[in-house]
């Protein structure tokens, strides 16, 4: 894979409010290597949220983007305050690009592949195939699609890297087709922090909310048999010692006592006997 092109900024930010009115000043390196001729010290006025006035280390001067900008960068171009402009390349950039660079740019993580459908089967009608790519770092990836050996052109589409605002990116890929007999779709994902593409294979013989379903009946089924068990268990600890008696029968005990028992539907009677 062709080595991704890194930037990274350091931001230095100030804000001052007065009267309800907001103006902040932004200072920030922008570069893509080590080397201090690489990068670029961008210092800029804003007034709510309006840029007034630019310093930029690539064109060397102060540009101005309001009536009162133009105005101050002609006094700052005449100033001192240019030539301070100038000086902070080294101080701001130079004594952070090494660390950054190598605790941020040089770093990468590895893709997590999801492979999904989002149409239920629907025998030879066209179909989609959703490839989405999380948690990786850099933002530059290539994902393509693989149909029996062959790379797939025709009904792919695909979004934007975009940003979880965590540094990680995410990216799904679409593919259109018709599904055929026996065929074998997968997709690959290339990225930097990979030794070798990474490949994932289509399984199209049980959709993934049928293989849902499944798993939801299959763990009410679970339970449903343990509650029963629960519940046959409790029940033999609750009828033992207990007789079941017939209705309007006579009972008569060891000690010769008849005892009548009434009763609209057979009832359990506990056997006690007493100790003298």
């Amino acid at each position: 894979m062709a080595s991704s092109f890194l930037s990274f900024s350091l931001l230095f930010i100030t804000i001052y409010t007065a009267g309800g009115f907001r103006c902040y000043t932004i200072a920030r390196c922008e570069f893509n290597s080590t080397d201090l001729r690489d990068s670029e010290f961008i210092y800029s006025d804003f007034y709510n949220k309006l840029e007034i006035i630019r310093f930029s280390s690539s064109v060397g001067k102060f540009v101005g983007y309001t009536e009162y900008g133009v105005h101050q960068a002609q006094v700052w171009n005449r100033g001192p305050e240019l030539k301070d402009a100038k000086s902070r390349k080294e101080a701001y950039c130079a004594n952070n690009i090494d660390i950054d660079y190598e605790s941020v740019l040089t770093k990468s993580v590895k893709p997590s592949v999801r492979l999904h459908s989002p149409t239920p089967p629907a025998g030879n009608q066209p179909q989609m195939l959703v490839c989405s790519v999380y948690d990786f770092y850099p933002k530059h990836i290539r994902v393509s699609w693989i149909r029996d050996g062959q790379e797939v052109q025709p009904g792919v589409s695909s979004t934007e890297e975009m940003a979880d605002g965590d540094w990680y990116y995410q990216i799904h890929s679409h593919l259109e087709y018709t599904p055929r007999s026996g065929e074998k779709i997968s997709c690959v994902v290339e990225h930097i922090s990979l030794k070798e593409p990474l490949v994932t294979d289509w399984d199209p013989s049980i959709p993934e909310a049928e293989r849902n379903h499944i798993a939801i009946g299959a763990s009410g089924l679970i339970v449903g048999l343990i509650l029963s068990l629960a519940g046959f268990i409790y029940y033999r600890r609750k009828v033992k010692g207990h007789i079941l008696v017939p209705t309007n029968s006579l009972y008569q005990t060891s000690s010769n006592d008849v005892v009548s028992v009434f009763a609209a539907n057979p009832v359990l009677v506990s056997l006690q006997q007493d100790i003298i």
